[in-house]
């Protein structure tokens, strides 16, 4: 204790150490180029860092809000499963991880389906939030995904999943594994409908998920520098032991190679989407926004140069 402490008062000394209440995370780290980016601005470029132009991880609520018009949109109610099945247990029971991931994520699981609007269209969606566990495919997951499949089936609405998933989950053993193929017969169902089901892979996606309906999609977009693949990149280096080629298993590679169909940034994706559903499902485009009249000697904007080379026109 120095003279000062011993000196003041108490009620000084109390105001001398109290430290503010100032939140951590108010700025962003650019995973790719280290630069700080101030939250609010992160936000308002949906999630995308302004200067790199490299694509963060979307919460679930802001990418359900980013997609439907208005952010408006209903939730699908979600059939109850086990929680624990097997009674799993490592370092910690699996019941109780599933408990805190559900405590703070303020979900009951990694895939969340909702309904609503794309430029006037009813469709319907769901988002896998990779936060969630690793966004790992288990019962809830896979039935979520079922669910939203037979939800878009009676609705007679385009089925947009993103995915996002470091793979299946160990905790529920063969009961996950069983998701897979429980997932690929509700894509077949579902295609008989002769409804779209596009698929927007986002970083990372792969696992048992890229095995079955991450890659079963009638058109598969991908955000930029997705990583997307079965088994990652050190993995396969260790077991072929050789050097894998530069950008390997990233979205822009995979459109190279014909396992994407377009690299969208997320910035033009949403319109892309709307355009994608309208011309699927054999619908005109939506009437557009009453503008105001260019002033002489200027030119009105044009739209998005990416929407028109990602989908073109058919016929």
């Amino acid at each position: 204790m120095n003279w000062l402490t011993s000196t003041l008062r108490p009620k000084i000394r109390q105001m001398l150490g109290a430290k503010r209440d100032t939140p951590e995370n108010l700025w962003v780290k650019c995973p790719e180029t280290g630069e700080m980016v101030f939250h609010r601005d992160l936000e308002a470029n949906h999630y995308v860092v302004p200067v790199s132009g490299y694509h963060m991880r979307m919460p679930r609520e802001a990418r359900l809000a980013w997609l439907f018009d208005n952010g408006a949109y209903e939730l699908v109610d979600l059939p109850d499963v086990a929680h624990d099945p097997l009674r799993f247990r490592d370092e910690r029971r699996y019941a109780d991880r599933l408990k805190d991931a559900r405590l703070r994520h303020e979900t009951d699981d990694a895939v969340t389906v909702a309904t609503g609007k794309l430029d006037a269209l009813d469709i319907t969606a769901a988002v896998q939030s990779f936060d969630f566990m690793g966004g790992s495919l288990g019962m809830a997951a896979g039935e979520a995904v079922v669910t939203g499949l037979n939800t878009a089936a009676q609705r007679n609405t385009p089925f947009i999943m993103f995915a996002a998933s470091g793979g299946a989950r160990m905790q529920e053993g063969i009961l996950s594994l069983m998701q897979m193929p429980r997932t690929t017969v509700a894509v077949q169902n579902f295609r008989d409908t002769g409804n779209p089901y596009i698929v927007v892979l986002t970083n990372p996606t792969t696992g048992g998920v890229t095995a079955s309906y991450a890659m079963l999609g009638d058109i598969h977009i991908a955000e930029p520098g997705a990583l997307i693949g079965f088994a990652g990149p050190r993995v396969i280096e260790q077991t072929i032991r050789e050097k894998l080629p530069e950008g390997f298993q990233r979205a822009e590679y995979l459109q190279e190679h014909g396992m994407v169909d377009m690299v969208v940034p997320r910035s033009e994706m949403r319109s892309v989407l709307a355009r994608l559903c309208r011309m699927l499902k054999h619908q005109p485009a939506a009437e557009p926004a009453e503008t105001l009249p260019v002033p002489a000697g200027e030119t009105a904007p044009a739209a998005p140069a990416a929407v028109e080379a990602a989908v073109p026109d058919a016929g």
